[in-house]
């Protein structure tokens, strides 16, 4: 049906929002490219700075968009996809989307395990466990913070192992391959330091992933991994 003749304009916001949806399907921004700053579009368009805040974070919240602390604000890849019930390669899952994996090693030790992590391995208290932190990155955006326990018994070469040329899921596949896993997934904000890492706003959701395996009998590794909800959802697929 034809709209109204009367019909009062669209607000505002909804107009900028509008005009750089456009520029986003029409492929004249692409994915990754800076979109002008708050500063640069009130001056370009003449509206209130509120005005155009509303409308990107409108367009973030949306998934158009990705904002990034100190950096700026740019079109949002389309989302990332993962299996919700299959435990994959991020690099592999990554390269068949015709981009690159690298990544940022933030910790590799070995550590006496606490409560949490000693009950997920099977271990007492106090033994040693290896502990890995890594920034997972498409691109240059990262895509998945990932904190991981991991059984000294079953995989005993876990620290010389150079984790910015291959994964952890790639080792541990050779030395302790996967027959079991459980998978937790949740909605959370993510905390302060871990926005920093992910290149987020605070206040953003994240996808948390839980996520426990076995080789056989014997747990093998507890990992926290976690995706901003703007660059990533899980996929599942069953029959009954």
């Amino acid at each position: 049906m034809p709209a109204q003749a009367d019909a009062p304009p669209a607000p505002l916001y909804a107009q900028v929002k509008q005009m750089i949806a456009q520029q986003i399907r029409s492929g004249a921004w692409p994915a990754h490219h800076r979109v002008p700053s708050e500063a640069e579009l009130v001056d370009e368009l003449g509206y209130s700075r509120m005005t155009i805040n509303r409308a990107l974070r409108e367009l973030t919240a949306e998934g158009l968009l990705v904002r990034m602390q100190g950096v700026g604000t740019f079109v949002a890849q389309p989302k990332a996809r993962s299996a919700l019930f299959a435990v994959n390669n991020i690099a592999d899952e990554i390269a068949a989307r015709n981009h690159r994996h690298h990544s940022r090693v933030l910790r590799l030790a070995e550590e006496p395990a606490e409560g949490e992590q000693a009950l997920a391995l099977d271990i007492r208290p106090g033994q040693p466990v290896f502990h890995s932190i890594i920034v997972h990155y498409e691109d240059d955006l990262p895509i998945q913070l990932e904190d991981r326990y991991v059984s000294v018994k079953l995989a005993p070469g876990y620290l010389q192992q150079d984790f910015t040329q291959s994964t952890p899921y790639e080792y541990l596949t050779r030395v302790a391959p996967l027959t079991e896993g459980e998978h937790i997934v949740e909605a959370i904000l993510a905390r302060p330091r871990e926005c920093q890492l992910l290149q987020i706003e605070r206040g953003e959701p994240c996808l948390l992933i839980r996520r426990r395996t076995w080789s056989g009998e014997r747990p093998v590794t507890l990992a926290r991994l976690i995706h901003p909800g703007s660059r990533h959802r899980l996929e599942g697929k069953f029959t009954t």
